[in-house]
């Protein structure tokens, strides 16, 4: 607390899980922890060497995504809502933190509807406004890939399992596809389901071919 930095657990938005986040109280900003574990490995920091494989990064992380986990739990009751009776949690005290941040009303247009009543804000859950904002993360995704020059073919077809002919080179919607699978991982399922269909990504399952052993059944079914 001392350096400004506070570990605190809030709900994961992805699993509905306790996850731990880091605070900068001094730089009002949130950020997730990553952790890199690898067996036989040790680090170069400064002028000494580190062994052990484990490693931590703390990377900014837009805290709009844990708000969201409150305002859909909040639209179960269809009403518009001051933000401190929605960001409530007995589980996780510790999420008032999120309303401490700043330019929070900004972030909230994104995600919700707003009234004003004797200069008072309450808010409520916007699925339309969400969809679109979230369909925003991906573009800005799919830029931050492309300038980054990363490869994501192989992957979205590993991820997939699609099979077929193979990729030679980056497909539009392989990136989106994988800027999404992204996305997703801070976003529950639902969500994620509305927003790829709201991107029309096929099912990937469409394209699994049958098990080997299925055709195989297949053949011998003709044969006869």
């Amino acid at each position: 607390m001392k350096s400004g930095l506070m570990f605190v657990k809030l709900v994961n938005p992805c699993s509905g899980e306790g996850t731990i986040y880091l605070f900068n109280m001094c730089l009002q900003q949130l950020f997730e922890i990553k952790v890199f574990k690898e067996k036989h490995h040790s680090w170069f920091i400064n002028q000494s060497v580190q062994s052990g494989g484990l490693l931590h990064f703390a990377t900014p992380m837009d805290p709009l995504f844990l708000l969201l986990h409150y305002l859909r739990k909040a639209d179960k009751e269809g009403k518009f809502q001051p933000l401190d009776q929605v960001v409530v949690d007995d589980m996780f005290p510790n999420c008032i933190l999120l309303l401490k941040l700043p330019d929070l009303e900004k972030l909230l247009r994104h995600v919700t509807e707003e009234k004003e009543i004797d200069k008072k804000k309450y808010y409520k859950y916007s699925k339309e406004k969400t969809i679109k904002w979230l369909e925003k993360k991906v573009h800005q995704t799919v830029s931050a890939l492309k300038t980054n020059n990363i490869n994501v073919s192989a992957r979205v077809q590993a991820a997939t399992f699609f099979f077929g002919d193979p990729v030679s080179s980056d497909k539009e919607e392989d990136y989106i596809r994988y800027a999404h699978g992204l996305i997703s991982d801070y976003i529950p399922k639902e969500l994620s389901d509305d927003l790829s269909k709201y991107l029309k990504l096929p099912e990937p399952s469409a394209s699994l071919p049958n098990p080997p052993s299925k055709v195989a059944a297949q053949r011998r079914k003709r044969a006869k």
